[in-house]
């Protein structure tokens, strides 16, 4: 049975650049599970590649389908934006090993849905790097959004909270400080987590 791997981090942590150094190492023949959302995409980012950009329409037809898996609601200074992960039939844990990027809350209900198979990888940067790292990504956009910024800052000292990363068992953490070296690390941890499968 394979896993699939949960990439989880407070905004800055460099879950991006992390999943993309993952996704271009061969050797771990890991597949995507790209989520989707409503809200709209940043100048740097690809439809399909970092997430699938939809609307609110498709999210409520998928929704009426009994497709949604895990579904979170935020209300930003830009109106309501919704994020989900979607049972399309890509993911099959017989075939093979999967990575995705996810809020704790989605983590949850992705465990709940496929059981111990959901393996979560904490990437950890202190406050004030993961803010520089924010304002930095923020400066790029044509239109920079400091006040969402801002808000995501803060809700994540709610939302990653010491007392619901423990309540939802969160062991494995991995410092952030070199994204290479961090990539590293993960990568060293998948490979025996695969290698205990082949014990087993």
């Amino acid at each position: 049975m394979g896993k699939l791997y949960c990439l989880l981090g407070k905004s800055g942590s460099g879950k991006d650049t992390i999943f993309k150094l993952l996704m271009n190492d061969k050797s771990l023949r890991l597949s995507p599970v790209i989520t989707d959302t409503t809200r709209p995409r940043r100048e740097h980012e690809t439809d399909g590649v970092e997430y699938n950009f939809i609307t609110p329409e498709e999210l409520m037809r998928l929704k009426a389908e009994g497709k949604i898996i895990e579904m979170r609601k935020y209300n930003t200074v830009k109106g309501v934006w919704y994020y989900c992960t979607v049972d399309d039939g890509k993911v099959n844990l017989e075939n093979g090993d999967y990575l995705t990027i996810e809020t704790l809350e989605g983590y949850n209900a992705l465990k709940k849905y496929y059981g111990n198979s959901v393996v979560p990888l904490y990437l950890e940067v202190e406050d004030s790097e993961r803010l520089i790292r924010s304002i930095m990504r923020e400066r790029e956009q044509r239109s920079p959004d400091y006040n969402e910024l801002c808000r995501r800052f803060l809700a994540d000292s709610e939302d990653f909270s010491e007392k619901k990363l423990i309540e939802s068992g969160i062991i494995y953490r991995f410092q952030n400080i070199d994204a290479e070296k961090c990539a590293n690390d993960i990568k060293k941890f998948i490979l025996q987590k695969g290698n205990e499968r082949s014990v087993c």
